[in-house]
């Protein structure tokens, strides 16, 4: 535990521990993306022989990385056999794209090397009470609320996991009185042997198929931000998802239900009678915020909201809570309004990389809505997003390896209920933009929101959505 010393100076006692079994151990990382850049330089500060796999080949790793491997003198293996060399070595750090179970890793387990992430590190090092946020949807939103929310009241805070920063470096900052929240994704919660104390679960709907074997290895995936709490543990999850709902009885500790469905007896609701969300206990309900005095828009960010208030009630006050949800304009390519060009609104929902968030983002909006969509095929079924687009969009149009599967859908459902809709083919996002440019009327919303994710183009979604407002701000 941690623990303070006569000088009344704190000391992490577990991180120090870590940093003295680590001087001279050999360490792989395996993929240096984001998350493991920062593990290059501490382990060559703290006098552990690190080893640097990559299955990119060496011209596309970033060479200002390729530099300080070098002047380390850091042995690597770049390409797609890099894992071959993965032999004797005491810990290996994988990156979250990289399956705990490949061959190589595996073997190197059954040797004894310990099988870790960055993120698992800081869940196990670090004294402050952690709040981990995982689901299908609404992980972003739900997490930056409840950050904010606790900044708010006062707290030092650290935000990581899919987004801020890598907090691996950052645990000699942080003290037992502090909150880490961080943003889980099912490749982060593979084989994770540790969970927050407090963990969210938005909701669960297929996704990320073409990585993870099956949907229900997805949804064991996310389990394990719950599996290893104590009684200690908060679990706060969707009461409308059948998946989620079903967790409680999985749970060792307390449960907190949310819902924009139902007006629940205990929990925390968004009562669609009056748009109201209402914090809900032994039937009794107290009013909390109207929709209308919300900045964020659509029903889904009034669940993220429930959400973020259930993993906040006991911590924060209560007034600090409801301004904070009040005041929140939303997150960077989630419904991101861009600009008004000759009457028409246009929106940046670059975060729909599955139909579920799309579904979310079209239902979001009372206009009529041309919607850009198509992009990376992640083997999802398409066919729930077609009576949406029916119901919403007055024009659709398509790009990437997705546009013949959402083509397919929306013409189906089209046929069913005998409508037509103008369904336009672009290979480009600067084609796709000039087109709707060209389509859209006065009155109506343009909404980027691909339903798919965006590495068949882009890095990530993130460069999709900088490059679509880079193009919509260029519109004379």
């Amino acid at each position: 535990m941690p623990y303070k010393n006569k000088m009344d100076k704190f000391v992490n006692e577990k991180l120090e521990n870590f940093n003295k079994d680590i001087k001279g151990k050999r360490i792989a990382i395996i993929g240096i993306g984001t998350s493991n850049i920062p593990l290059i330089d501490y382990f060559y500060e703290h006098g552990a022989k690190a080893y640097i796999f990559d299955n990119r080949e060496e011209d596309k790793i970033d060479a200002n990385v390729l530099n300080k491997i070098k002047e380390y003198k850091m042995i690597s293996y770049f390409g797609k056999d890099n894992l071959k060399n993965l032999k004797n070595f005491d810990y290996i750090f994988r990156s979250p794209s990289c399956r705990p179970d490949t061959k190589e890793i595996a073997e190197e387990v059954n040797r004894g090397a310990i099988l870790t992430s960055e993120i698992e590190k800081v869940l196990e090092l670090t004294p402050s009470t952690v709040i981990g946020v995982t689901g299908s949807d609404g992980k972003t939103t739900t997490t930056t609320l409840i950050y904010n929310i606790l900044k708010n009241a006062g707290y030092k805070c650290f935000l990581g996991g899919n987004i801020g920063t890598p907090l691996f470096t950052q645990i000699g900052e942080m003290r037992k009185e502090d909150f880490v929240v961080l943003e889980l994704s099912s490749f982060q919660l593979m084989n994770m042997k540790i969970s927050p104390k407090i963990a969210v679960v938005t909701n669960i709907s297929p996704n990320h198929l073409n990585v993870h074997k099956d949907y229900q290895e997805y949804i064991d995936s996310k389990k394990n931000i719950f599996l290893h709490q104590n009684e200690d543990g908060l679990l706060i999850i969707n009461y409308d998802n059948k998946i989620t709902r079903e967790f409680k009885k999985d749970a060792n500790g307390k449960v907190i239900y949310f819902s924009h469905k139902e007006v629940l007896n205990n929990g925390v609701s968004f009562d669609e009678s009056d748009r109201t969300i209402k914090l809900c206990n032994n039937g009794v309900r107290k009013h909390l915020i109207m929709q209308k005095n919300m900045k964020l828009r659509g029903e889904h960010n009034c669940e993220n909201a429930c959400a973020a208030i259930a993993a906040t009630l006991e911590l924060a006050p209560e007034d600090v809570i409801i301004d904070t949800i009040k005041n929140f304009g939303g997150v960077t390519h989630r419904l991101e309004f861009v600009r008004k060009i000759n009457g028409i609104d246009w929106y940046n929902d670059s975060i729909g990389t599955s139909p579920t968030r799309t579904i979310a983002g079209l239902n979001s909006f009372d206009e009529k809505i041309v919607l850009i969509a198509g992009g990376y095929d992640k083997h999802l079924d398409y066919t729930p997003i077609a009576e949406p687009i029916v119901k919403n969009v007055s024009k659709l149009i398509l790009m990437g390896a997705t546009a013949p599967k959402i083509e397919k859908a929306v013409r189906d459902e089209l046929e069913k209920e005998n409508k037509t809709m103008p369904i336009y083919n672009c290979k480009t996002l600067e084609e796709v933009v000039n087109k709707a440019k060209e389509v859209a009327e006065k009155g109506e919303i343009v909404l980027f929101s691909p339903a798919s994710a965006s590495f068949d183009l882009f890095k990530n979604f993130e460069d999709r959505g900088n490059k679509f407002k880079e193009i919509v701000n260029k519109i004379s």
